[in-house]
């Protein structure tokens, strides 16, 4: 086993503790939580080892960076995950790989995701990602639309062809009413799925919390972490 092996296979065991003291302090069982490592800027070749040592699902931000890694790996039994803000004009080559994207948060995004996957007759797993954030356009920092526009959006996704609605995603916020509120932050996440799945029951997927804050994410019930730093390591910056 090479030393990167090493270090990722110990990285990984520390965060399935983490994971699984998470899930019994809430009472959760530990299969009730998927873990997604977060693999952006680390290459394939990690990816690979990744999957040697059981990881199941990965997640990129960048489609510059996710189309070669994912094209390098295809021959893994990975479920790939497209987190990062999406813009209209990678969608084609993002349907290619991506089974999940977690950043559904506009209709035109939603049209050129449905209108491709068609094209390429593939069906494609969709998040609302939501904004604690919003302000007043109704828009996050970071991406993502303001709960008020979950159910609008969701009901676009759920008629669209080509497209699952399977859930919600957000990333803690760092501005706003929830900012250094995590776990509050995650439990409102929960609330919002409760409404979605009132309208959508199989949307339960629930994606929150990451290597910082993933016990929050779990207490709150979440079913998907994404976790990236503590499975793979702090990246040196360049220059």
């Amino acid at each position: 086993m090479t030393d990167r092996k090493d270090e990722l296979a110990a990285n990984l065991a520390k965060v399935e503790r983490r994971i699984a003291d998470a899930c019994a302090a809430a009472g959760r069982g530990r299969d009730e939580v998927t873990l997604i490592v977060v693999t952006k800027t680390y290459p394939a070749s990690d990816v690979r080892m990744l999957s040697e040592l059981g990881v199941r699902h990965v997640a990129e931000n960048r489609d510059q960076d996710a189309a070669p890694k994912a094209a390098a790996c295809s021959d893994l039994p990975l479920t790939w995950h497209f987190v990062g803000q999406l813009q209209t004009n990678k969608v084609r080559s993002v349907v290619g790989y991506a089974d999940m994207v977690q950043s559904v948060d506009r209709a035109r995004l939603v049209t050129a995701l449905s209108r491709e996957a068609e094209r390429q007759e593939r069906e494609v797993g969709c998040l609302i990602q939501v904004a604690l954030d919003a302000g007043e356009n109704g828009r996050g920092e970071r991406g993502g639309v303001g709960p008020d526009g979950i159910e609008e959006l969701g009901e676009l996704v759920a008629g669209a062809p080509g497209l699952r609605l399977a859930g919600l995603m957000t990333v803690a916020p760092l501005t706003g009413p929830y900012a250094g509120r995590e776990q509050a932050a995650f439990e409102r996440l929960m609330d919002l799925s409760t409404d979605l799945r009132r309208a959508h029951p199989a949307a339960n997927m629930v994606s929150a919390g990451m290597s910082a804050d993933l016990e929050q994410a779990v207490a709150a019930g979440a079913t998907h972490v994404r976790v990236g730093t503590a499975v793979l390591g702090v990246r040196a910056r360049l220059g």
